[in-house]
């Protein structure tokens, strides 16, 4: 069993609606970052299709999942030996379509996933009716995907559900409606840490050049980034002492 796991957050730029490309793109950045030895890598919110891709290119292209894309990457994630959390839309078996992230073991099999809960703002899809923990097989995470983190509801319950670290892949950068401390009071109120995947760039409407990608413990910012390009962020984590052992993250741009 792992003590000390090192993560990599994949700190993207997605262009909405441009499917091929961002596939490409995490297929790139996933490999250079299992090149690090990486236990687990972290993609932001949607990060397959971008946020407002609905308005460019509509929802019929959604699958269930594994569609023939996901069944490849599975494939690819086998073949380099570590965990992946992939932001992605999906279709259910009734038609209905979620913001998702999917948990890959190590085996390239899908261990679970997680449904957005808080979707109001997200016109295309339904919210979720489920909140579990995901077993990494050391340690058991929760996933609060961007919004859901907003209220202190949800990540109670995966505290007493079982969770031992929140993980929040997430589109949501500074303005009006940006964040304002609830990363922060989610590790206060529930005693865990907080690994936050964000990205960067633009959609339709939405700006995410400032938005920050952050580690928070005990309400505190521990190591926090923001950039104008795609990057992997990298960081060792001790899972005895539910701390970093690194003092800052371990910064690749990906050309």
């Amino acid at each position: 069993m792992l003590s000390k796991l090192r993560v990599a957050l994949l700190h993207l730029l997605p262009i909405a609606g441009d499917i091929k490309k961002k596939q490409n793109l995490i297929e790139k950045a996933v490999k250079q970052a299992a090149d690090q030895k990486v236990d687990w890598i972290i993609t932001p919110e949607l990060a397959v299709s971008g946020w407002q891709f609905s308005q460019k290119i509509g929802t019929k292209w959604i699958k269930q999942q594994p569609d023939e894309w996901m069944s490849n990457f599975l494939s690819l994630v086998k073949s380099l030996n570590t965990y992946v959390l992939l932001g992605c839309p999906e279709r259910s078996e009734n038609g209905e379509l979620y913001n998702s992230v999917f948990v890959i073991n190590r085996d390239g099999k899908l261990i679970g996933k997680q449904r957005k809960i808080t979707s109001i703002i997200d016109d295309w899809s339904t919210s979720g009716d489920f909140i579990e923990p995901i077993d990494m097989g050391n340690v058991k995470i929760g996933v609060l995907i961007c919004a859901d983190a907003y209220t202190k509801n949800i990540a109670d319950t995966l505290l007493v559900k079982g969770a031992e670290i929140l993980v929040a892949p997430s589109a949501w950068g500074p303005g009006l409606f940006g964040p304002n401390g609830e990363w922060e009071q989610r590790s206060i109120d529930t005693g865990l840490c907080l690994f936050v995947c964000n990205r960067t760039g633009e959609d339709k409407s939405v700006t995410f050049w400032e938005a920050e990608s952050l580690i928070i413990k005990n309400g505190k910012r521990l190591l926090s980034h923001k950039s104008k390009q795609s990057a992997i962020l990298t960081f060792d984590w001790d899972l005895e002492s539910m701390d970093l052992i690194c003092s800052d993250f371990d910064i690749e741009y990906i050309s």
